[in-house]
């Protein structure tokens, strides 16, 4: 198993959908590193990846806002798509199993602390032989009681 573990930004606000029955959040998160090229100058790379977080638990789509800090981690997969100039184009894509709020930015750009937000996780059903408490993270609370 591949697990993509990813720490950025939304891009735009998440948009629920029902394929084929099942609840699917769909959102983007972007991540900006800083660099400085051969000759000294400062450059930004900025990598985005498109989530699809398969779940019965929709309650955190309405915190899915564009500008908030997230942790995600899953399975990740690259789609090819045709752009409208004939080329084609490629993006990282991620089936999220577990996903963290972090925070959101504030008026002013930077991030806000006091955003409200906390620590909270949602994990994503998964097969697995290992106790509840390792899987996900280090949270003692049951899955189904959202603090919100």
């Amino acid at each position: 198993m591949i697990k993509l573990q990813a720490i950025g930004n939304l891009g735009k606000d998440c948009v629920t959908n029902t394929v084929n029955g099942k609840n699917v959040i769909n959102f983007n998160v972007a991540h900006t590193e800083k660099f400085r090229d051969a000759q000294g100058n400062q450059k930004d790379k900025t990598i985005w990846v498109e989530c699809a977080y398969w779940t019965d638990r929709t309650g955190i789509a309405p915190y899915l806002k564009k500008g908030t800090q997230v942790y995600v981690e899953g399975t990740p997969d690259i789609r090819t798509y045709s752009k409208n100039d004939g080329t084609t184009g490629v993006s990282l894509t991620l089936r999220v199993q577990n996903i963290q709020l972090l925070g959101s930015r504030g008026e002013g750009g930077g991030d806000n602390p006091s955003s409200g937000y906390g620590n909270n996780s949602y994990t994503a059903p998964v097969n697995t032989t290992a106790p509840a408490s390792s899987v996900g993270g280090n949270f003692a609370e049951p899955m189904d009681d959202l603090p919100f």
